[in-house]
């Protein structure tokens, strides 16, 4: 009984102690030009589902929630936003090339198509970042008009 006591202890004290690494906030101040909302006359249905399901992981300005907080699943979050923005940044969307807009945009359309986006470790806590069957259809038709106009 004396070591299960000795282990909890080293585990409160470890826990406790994590609590002071540092974390690194993804939370913009303000909306830049290069956005992809802003350079991009987006219809109000796709840009509340944009804000919604993506903009959390792909952008420069993440709402967390309260247990973002808390290590060791503030470091998780901090390295799935890092993550999310290496491969595509909508807050940075007008400065890639029309090549590579193009070939984001069709990505986006095959990944919700194909529900891989977004991630369903993140539709579990945040419910309504999930497309509907409308929704996604919306969504994949106005990325491809959007790639086809570029």
């Amino acid at each position: 009984m004396k070591i299960f006591k000795i282990i909890a202890v080293v585990l409160f004290i470890v826990f406790v102690g994590i609590q002071f690494l540092p974390k690194q906030i993804n939370k913009s101040q303000t909306i830049s030009k290069a956005d992809f909302l802003v350079a991009n006359k987006v219809p109000a249905n796709i840009k509340n589902k944009l804000l919604t399901s993506c903009y959390d992981c792909h952008s420069n300005n993440t709402n967390y929630p309260w247990y973002s907080k808390i290590q060791p699943v503030a470091k998780f979050l901090e390295n799935h936003v890092i993550d999310g923005k290496k491969e595509l940044n909508f807050s940075e969307w007008d400065s890639l090339s029309v090549r590579r807009r193009k070939s984001k945009l069709k990505a986006i359309a095959s990944q919700i198509q194909d529900d891989e986006m977004p991630l369903s470790s993140y539709t579990i806590i945040h419910k309504d970042a999930k497309f509907t069957k409308a929704e996604k259809q919306e969504m994949i038709q106005w990325m491809t008009q959007k790639r086809d106009s570029l």
